[in-house]
């Protein structure tokens, strides 16, 4: 059961794009960018108020892969697999990361909220390879000791140098 303050936000954020079929994804969007998740509960709740069925809105939320209806730490490392990446040894920093803060494949998110880990397919910056982002900072040419610094920094609260 979500607390009221998130219906009182997705209010918001419909007033906001109007209450229309239309507006489906602007509004997902930006519930997920509030929460850094998109609760299931609320994307209900939603679709009831804009007036598209629950399987319309779910569809939409499971087609397109930046939706999630996992919560997500504070901060959500991003580690490229990409093909670039990969050759210049991106599995070990991410492996790195796993070890660091007691995750796995099966098990992406700390247990106090603070780190989600993932990986993606591309971030983009095949030149600086490897590359991870965290939240929407692109971190280049990492190891994993580049990695693990960056997590201390950010366990720390001190600004983040990617050097």
């Amino acid at each position: 059961m979500l607390d009221q303050s998130y219906y009182t936000k997705a209010d918001e954020i419909m007033d906001q794009y109007g209450r229309k079929p239309a507006s489906l994804i602007p509004i997902m969007q930006e519930i997920q960018g509030a929460y850094r998740y998109l609760p299931g509960e609320l994307l209900s709740y939603v679709a009831d108020r804009i007036g598209v069925t629950e399987a319309k809105a779910f569809s939409v939320a499971t087609f397109y892969e930046n939706f999630s209806f996992d919560a997500k730490g504070k901060y959500v490392i991003k580690v490229c697999d990409g093909t670039a990446c990969h050759v210049r040894k991106s599995m070990p920093v991410l492996e790195a990361l796993y070890a660091k803060l007691g995750l796995s494949k099966t098990k992406k998110t700390t247990d106090d909220m603070m780190f989600t880990v993932e990986t993606v397919s591309c971030l983009g910056a095949c030149g600086l390879a490897p590359t991870m982002m965290v939240n929407e900072d692109v971190y280049p040419c990492m190891t994993p000791e580049k990695a693990a610094a960056v997590i201390d920094q950010l366990r720390g609260g001190a600004g983040i140098d990617p050097e």
